[in-house]
């Protein structure tokens, strides 16, 4: 449930893209100054994903639960650039959005510890799966190499795919990138979690 939660604006933006439109079009992202954002399918997907960060902080905070730190910084990053996208009608902004929150995670990951005397992957993973302290290091830097991957996935996604294979690379491509990279961590600590997790 979690999973579709924190995909919720990936799949409404993908949703709002191909109902405006946007799958009929080959070539770049292009916008116009002329269209109302409604008309245009990049800058309406755009203010979906915006709106549907900003309910799901509005949602956990209604309910008195506790934001994730990631959305507080995925919202800004999609208010800042989502927003450049629509005020400037330039889609660039939007296309970079998931590189610069892969990056920024990557860098807070690799930051943590020595900044902080956190390991962030430790925090979120240890009341599940108990490793050995020097695994934990090596699974932190893992996660960030990881971000550092998909952030420049997406940029050569956005450099040579058109605007609707971009479109259609950020739900399934980067999605999937996720899922194979989980699924191969589980894989590999398998040995470490309890008998009844098993």
């Amino acid at each position: 449930m979690k999973l579709l939660f924190d995909l919720f604006p990936v799949i409404l933006f993908f949703v709002t893209y191909k109902l405006a439109g946007g799958g009929d079009k080959g070539g770049a992202c292009t916008t116009s100054a002329d269209l109302p954002i409604t008309s245009d399918p990049i800058l309406a997907a755009t203010a979906v994903a915006i709106a549907a960060t900003l309910f799901q902080v509005g949602w956990l905070l209604m309910r008195k639960k506790k934001v994730d730190p990631l959305l507080w910084v995925s919202l800004g990053i999609v208010a800042l650039f989502g927003g450049a996208t629509l005020y400037l009608r330039d889609p660039a902004f939007i296309q970079w959005k998931p590189s610069i929150l892969y990056f920024s995670t990557a860098v807070a990951f690799l930051a943590a510890p020595p900044l902080f005397k956190t390991n962030l992957v430790r925090k979120m993973m240890e009341p599940q799966i108990p490793l050995p302290d020097s695994l934990w290091g090596r699974l932190n830097v893992a996660w960030a190499t990881f971000f550092v991957f998909m952030g420049g996935a997406n940029l050569v996604a956005v450099h040579y795919l058109s605007c609707n294979d971009w479109v259609n690379f950020k739900l399934y491509g980067l999605t999937g990138l996720m899922f194979v990279f989980v699924i191969a961590q589980g894989l590999l600590l398998a040995k470490y979690m309890p008998e009844e997790s098993k």
